[in-house]
């Protein structure tokens, strides 16, 4: 793959990527978790919907239902033709990427677990947290709060975690990546989940 995708660069506003820490980053489509995952010199792994991180029928009815025609907004016939063709080939990559599941319902305590043993075993958890519901857009429209439940169980634990914003410029191939915030700091703000996503999601937008 990397004979196809170009490497990018990776601007820090701060310090380099400490470990363990939570990286929030704006998604892109495909761009940015496959550069991620093949340039970004961390030891992490990343959060994904449990639809591609399960069976072939699962993965060919997100690609052709919801990533291809809601998210890149293709006709539908195009979207299911496009998704069993390539269903076979992202299924297969998908599967070498080690993904954690993310559930919208109450199996999210399952990700929940399995990223806190991620964490323990001292690799960075990668999350997309915006709304791509309507697709993906240059000015992120708000971040799902998953990521600050999970932040909270490790505060509650003893691990207070930095947190990453990232910004992927998609035109000038760059990631920028703006300085830690310890999750201890937010949980002083008094602020609740979701005006915690929000914060974030603003800076990420200011980048």
């Amino acid at each position: 793959l990397k004979i196809f995708v170009r490497r990018p660069k990776f601007v820090y506003l701060g310090e380099q990527i400490k470990t363990p820490s939570i990286i929030l980053s704006n998604h892109v489509g495909a761009k940015g978790p496959v550069k991620l995952e093949l340039y970004l010199k961390t030891n992490f792994r990343f959060w994904g919907t449990y639809e591609m991180n399960s069976s072939l029928k699962s993965v060919y009815r997100y690609l052709s239902n919801i990533y291809f025609y809601k998210k890149k907004h293709m006709p539908k016939t195009l979207a299911k033709i496009i998704g069993f063709i390539t269903c076979p080939f992202l299924k297969l990559f998908y599967s070498g990427l080690n993904l954690i599941s993310t559930y919208p319902d109450v199996r999210f305590r399952k990700t929940l677990r399995e990223s806190l043993q991620t964490i323990n075993s001292s690799q960075n958890l990668i999350i997309f947290p915006e709304d791509s519901s309507s697709g993906y857009h240059d000015t992120l429209l708000s971040f799902y709060s998953g990521f600050v439940v999970f932040a909270e169980i490790c505060l509650k634990q003893g691990l207070d975690l930095p947190i990453y914003v990232m910004y992927f410029k998609k035109q000038q191939n760059t990631f920028i990546v703006d300085k830690p915030i310890m999750y201890s700091y937010l949980a002083k703000t008094k602020l609740d989940k979701k005006e915690i996503a929000k914060l974030l999601c603003d800076k990420a937008n200011s980048l």
